[in-house]
């Protein structure tokens, strides 16, 4: 029974956890928060630390606002687009499924459909300098992209209040086609990830039901420390990631 172990490899139910503290920067209504966007293949959950806010969101059920206290818990699922309101110090554990996917392009933001149509202009618009281009310059562009984001997001609620969750396939099909060519890596991590997991957990309980405990003896605890500062900037906010 020890082939079923390394299934079990990646963090519990091949999710990936990563802290955020979100952006206190006003955008253009006088709110400040991230950058809205949606997964594609990928559902999230907010786990709040501290501090409190909102996270809005455009789904299959229209325009809500969710309220955000330190000890809530809520999640949505791909194609929810979604933006984190900062009302003081909002502090979160977001949870991702499928772990890898989003860090490989799993979410796009809600830029203005011209943007959105020219897969070049999109990846100009969504990429921020590294790191080591100076603090400054890095921020300066995280605020450009959020505030393009805010352009294309704050027509869509205005389309999503005036005609329904219909107002958002335009969105849909945009962001699949910007993702198209990125689904065999998609696969490949899924197969690594969840979807051997899924496979390690059925053979563990197969053999749970004869009676043989034989893969127990495989246990072990595991460890990942957090990537080293500078914290990386986020669609939402600073990152503290593992890994």
């Amino acid at each position: 029974m020890d082939a079923v172990a390394p299934g079990l490899a990646g963090f519990p139910g091949a999710t990936g956890v990563t802290r955020l503290q979100v952006y206190d920067w006003p955008a253009s209504d006088g709110v400040a928060g991230g950058s809205p966007h949606l997964h594609t293949a990928s559902a999230e959950g907010y786990v709040v630390l501290g501090g409190r806010g909102a996270v809005q969101t455009l789904s299959g059920d229209g325009f809500a606002e969710h309220r955000l206290a330190e000890g809530d818990l809520v999640w949505f699922t791909p194609g929810t687009v979604h933006r984190l309101v900062n009302e003081g110090d909002l502090d979160l554990l977001a949870v991702m499924q499928n772990a890898g996917l989003p860090e490989a392009g799993d979410a796009v933001l809600t830029f203005p459909p011209e943007v959105l149509a020219d897969p070049d202009a999109y990846a100009r618009a969504a990429t921020l300098p590294p790191l080591d281009a100076g603090e400054a310059r890095v921020v300066a562009a995280a605020r450009v992209r959020r505030d393009l984001a805010m352009e294309g997001y704050l027509s869509l609620v205005d389309r999503v209040r005036a005609e329904g969750p219909e107002a958002l396939r335009g969105l849909y099909s945009a962001a699949a086609r910007l993702v198209a060519g990125r689904t065999a890596d998609w696969q490949q991590r899924w197969r690594d990830g969840a979807a051997a997991q899924t496979a390690a957990t059925k053979a563990q309980l197969d053999a749970l039901a004869a009676g043989d405990g034989t893969h127990l003896s495989a246990s072990a605890v595991r460890r990942r420390d957090a990537a080293p500062p500078p914290r990386r900037y986020g669609m939402c906010g600073r990152l503290h990631v593992w890994g």
